[in-house]
């Protein structure tokens, strides 16, 4: 039997399969299809919450004694929008000048179709690992995250397994292959400001009480001061208003109410409930100036809705892990990557309360976007440091 050694003909199998979250689409069998020939016994549960769509998840593991290593990831892709506007179908996975174009080809069904590729090379040449291969993957990272690798790994903990480190394969680098490794996020807290007034004619403001006024007042303390000026292992803390909405057609009615959504994206100077702490601490005190209710005394009415599930920084420090990931990407490409805590969140949010884990995949200049496409050589390049970190992890 063929082992999926070749990491582009892999790659092609699971861009043709269109598993837009949270739709499975055949790509998790696809890839089911690749592991079990390589010694691999798999799992496929399916997990639900409230309001959300039901996702199904795959939880692949080759035994072996020694360390266990876990390679992270999704096979869920967003929408590809106007398929009209793409140069080659988004499911088609065509190939033009060296690139493979389609939707995942770097966000992340390449990563994932990289490692595979470097588990049958490995497998092929040397047999058994000195240790334990499992492959955690989601249908549920481009939708809410509430269904996937969260309860994917909770349901494998509750039966008892372990795991002593993990790379995640998301297209980390931002130029070229060997640029970075991520090695920390800053945290995500969501919530939306809501202030409170009481309707009426535009024409009587004192029989009225304007909310749009105190909810500029509120988010001008939200954004001002700065939150910090950065750690030395992360960027400055951001505060970001995501959306105002007051629903009020009628221009000369003043509203019941107004609301500003917002999310900040948090460093090592904070945790979810001392960051909560402060912007209520900074809502209380904008609250009490008058200034922007002219002939009041009372403070604004305001409440906060938090968002579920907020996500705590991490930075990870465990030098077995990060030394071998940094020293195959030197050999592979010469290059030394930057270790970086940047960018947004990723599910590794969720693998840090398990073991050590790393972030390194593709390049990212194209995810997301109409034509998102990966060179072939890239895949390749990325086989080869997998490869490597394989053969110097377990060694």
């Amino acid at each position: 039997m063929s082992l999926p050694t070749d990491p582009a003909a892999n790659l092609a199998a699971l861009i043709r399969c269109a598993s837009v979250t949270p739709a499975e689409g055949g790509a998790l069998t696809a890839l089911e299809a690749m592991l079990k020939p390589l010694g691999f016994s798999t799992e496929r549960p399916v997990f639900s919450d409230a309001g959300t769509p039901d996702v199904e998840n795959l939880y692949a593991r080759r035994s072996g004694n020694g360390p266990h290593l876990m390679f992270a990831g999704h096979t869920d892709v967003v929408a590809p929008g106007d398929e009209e506007a793409w140069k080659y179908p988004p499911f088609s996975a065509a190939v033009h000048n060296g690139e493979m174009y389609g939707r995942g080809a770097v966000d992340m069904k390449g990563g994932i179709a990289c490692f595979v590729a470097a588990l049958a090379r490995h497998i092929a040449a040397r047999g058994d690992f000195k240790g334990s291969v499992s492959l955690v993957i989601t249908g549920d990272e481009e939708g809410p995250s509430v269904n996937g690798t969260g309860k994917l790994l909770d349901w494998a903990a509750s039966r008892g397994e372990s795991w002593d480190a993990a790379i995640v394969g998301e297209p980390t680098n931002p130029e070229q292959l060997g640029d970075m490794i991520k090695i920390g996020r800053r945290g995500s807290l969501s919530g939306i400001l809501t202030v409170h007034g009481r309707q009426g004619h535009v024409a009587y403001p004192h029989l009225a009480d304007n909310p749009v006024r105190g909810l500029l007042a509120l988010v001008e303390a939200l954004l001002l001061p700065a939150l910090d000026a950065g750690t030395q292992d992360f960027q400055a803390s951001n505060l970001e208003i995501t959306s105002i909405d007051v629903g009020n057609p009628s221009v000369n009615v003043l509203p019941a109410k107004a609301t500003a959504a917002f999310n900040v994206r948090f460093n090592d100077t904070w945790n979810s409930d001392t960051l909560q702490a402060e912007i209520h601490n900074r809502l209380d005190r904008a609250s009490k100036r008058s200034k922007y209710r002219a002939g009041r005394g009372e403070p604004v009415a305001f409440d906060i809705a938090w968002r579920d599930r907020p996500s705590e920084v991490f930075l990870t420090r465990n030098e077995k892990l990060i030394a071998s990931l940094c020293s195959s990407v030197r050999t592979v490409t010469g290059r030394t990557p930057t270790l970086s805590t940047s960018g947004g969140t990723s599910d590794a949010r969720f693998i840090k309360d398990y073991c050590p884990v790393v972030e390194f995949g593709l390049v990212g200049k194209t995810m997301h976007m109409v034509d998102e496409r990966v060179a072939l050589a890239d895949l390749e390049t990325l086989t080869n440091i997998y490869s490597r970190f394989l053969q110097d992890w377990f060694g």
